[in-house]
């Protein structure tokens, strides 16, 4: 698919969000069946990851933060300290269902790198970031010339962890580039809630305050 086509942004299903649990956590959620294998990659406190048990989903983690892996093992997760850009190499093939990249593509150093691995250990990967090319933050960074901040990313320009900035259409470029094909996609609002119409990229890519991506392997042209 090219993206200079409308993107197949399906209408989502309504989403009910729990109220101890973000808005992105609980679309990720829902999107993963039910006795699932999955691994969360940037796991943090392990919020998403015991959203995930609650359902029936059996969930690993792999967090680069030792005060967040001892915060995940004190609730009783599964969880290991590591890194995303080195240590995803050594996982097989195949080796879970899903593989989740909440909030944390964009602070890894090979974004496109991650994500090759991330299909290529699970079967299915999803992949959340916050926008750049979201209006407030074009906006902010118009009128007042400084780089935007927002309740997704709070931190000044010289305090983040963010290094990999990207925008819905860079997404989406990317996975053209590698041949993922996207089985769903959903922009957010700044409230959480789901943009509920069909439009072409530039639409989400302007009033989409986060994208959540669910992808596959597409199938290798001869």
């Amino acid at each position: 698919m090219s993206a200079q086509e409308s993107l197949p942004f399906i209408t989502p299903e309504p989403v009910h969000p729990l109220k101890c649990y973000r808005a992105d956590h609980v679309l990720v959620a829902e999107m993963v069946e039910t006795g699932s294998k999955v691994l969360d990659v940037g796991c943090g406190e392990g919020d998403l990851l015991q959203l995930l048990e609650s359902r029936g989903i059996d969930g690993r983690g792999i967090e680069l933060s030792r005060e967040g892996v001892n915060r995940c093992v004190s609730r009783g997760l599964a969880v290991v300290q590591g890194d995303a850009d080195t240590d995803l190499v050594n996982y097989p093939n195949d080796a879970f269902d899903y593989v989740i990249l909440s909030q944390t593509l964009q602070a890894t150093r090979q974004p496109r790198a991650v994500l090759e691995n991330l299909l290529r250990i699970g079967r299915r990967a999803i992949v959340s970031f916050p926008n750049f090319g979201y209006l407030n933050m074009r906006l902010q960074l118009l009128i007042h010339g400084q780089m935007p901040r927002t309740e997704n990313l709070p931190a000044t320009w010289y305090d983040t962890p963010n290094i990999h900035f990207c925008t819905i259409k860079d997404f989406v470029l990317l996975c053209d580039e590698i041949n993922v094909k996207m089985e769903r996609a959903v922009a957010l609002d700044q409230h959480g809630r789901p943009l509920r119409l069909n439009a072409p990229w530039w639409f989400w890519n302007l009033f989409g305050e986060q994208g959540v991506f669910l992808l596959s392997r597409a199938e290798k042209t001869k």
